[in-house]
């Protein structure tokens, strides 16, 4: 009943940057918090930025001061943007969201399929 779709993905030089995109659709009747993470092949997936509906944001210690992200609360919305890219930046992006559909009691995160970012020269 709930879908995240992303988009923004894709090839970047080194120093450059980007802007991901994912928006939640369906039967949705509160979202607490959206964020992404990334994962590359055999690491574990790891938490790049998050941000409560109150406006409370946290990030991973490598990309603070280079990546900012924000939400249009009326669109259902949550972007990445992505500065002075690293070649350590490159993985598969994931979106995430904790949503309630059924009312205020239930809780539960969902998942975009993820958006490839690639860094190379």
């Amino acid at each position: 009943q709930v879908q995240l779709v992303e988009s923004g993905g894709g090839l970047v030089q080194p120093g450059g940057s980007l802007r991901l995109s994912c928006a939640a659709s369906g039967s949705i009747f509160s979202i607490n918090v959206m964020g992404w993470y990334r994962q590359v092949p055999g690491k574990q997936r790891e938490l790049v930025a998050r941000i409560i509906s109150g406006g409370t944001t946290d990030y991973a210690d490598s990309v603070k001061g280079r990546f900012t992200i924000s939400r249009d609360n009326a669109k259902n919305t949550v972007y990445l943007q992505m500065n002075s890219l690293k070649s350590e930046d490159a993985a598969v992006y994931y979106c995430n969201a904790r949503i309630s559909v059924n009312g205020p009691l239930f809780q539960r995160d969902y998942w975009g399929q993820g958006t490839q970012v690639t860094v190379s020269s």
